[in-house]
């Protein structure tokens, strides 16, 4: 019986394979072609254009080298957040990667990454009163401080280790927390 191949996330783990030699730029459709052992049309097919095959790359890569731990609680959180700092400074190419195409508008139509719905269920717990608009600017002003382009940004601007990286982080989720809590008891 034939193998069902998954020619997505084999062109994109070949793309993780070459970034350990290159960068992104320098990955051409045809490189992943001989390296994914498909043709240059099926790639184009997949990723029409670079943004695609770069937007696709960074969720493969967040979900391949960089799962989030699973949390409920605050404490839980933060604990999964330093580890994912430490996994980037690990892996800064990857990290970078992962940052680029988060940076990019949504050009696919996938569901919210995993970590957000994890992030607004935390918040629910946190205040379970507060309306869903509130709960989602909270969750969306979170999940910012969480992403490899937060991580970039503090790595490329400021020098920043992940210890460093968790410490702004955690001091925006000890403010954003108790203002949602805040807007709750107000409601």
């Amino acid at each position: 019986m034939d193998e069902i191949v998954d020619t997505p996330s084999a062109i994109l783990a070949s793309a993780a394979m070459l970034l350990r030699q290159r960068t992104f730029d320098d990955i051409s459709y045809a490189d992943l072609a001989e390296i994914a052992d498909v043709s240059e049309r099926t790639i184009y097919r997949r990723f029409p254009t670079r943004s695609h095959l770069l937007e696709a790359l960074g969720r493969w890569i967040e979900a391949e080298h960089f799962p989030v731990l699973d949390f409920r609680t605050p404490a839980e959180f933060r604990e999964a957040v330093r580890a994912r700092f430490r996994a980037y400074d690990a892996e800064p190419a990857f990290a970078f990667v992962a940052a680029r195409g988060g940076a990019l508008s949504p050009t696919a139509d996938d569901p919210a990454a995993p970590i957000t719905e994890a992030i607004v269920a935390m918040i629910d717990a946190a205040a379970p009163n507060l309306n869903r608009r509130d709960a989602r600017r909270a969750a969306a002003s979170v999940r910012y401080f969480v992403s490899p382009m937060f991580w970039a940004r503090m790595r490329t601007g400021f020098d920043m280790s992940a210890d460093e990286t968790f410490g702004v982080f955690d001091l925006t989720l000890r403010r954003v927390l108790p203002a949602a809590t805040e807007a709750n008891r107000a409601a």
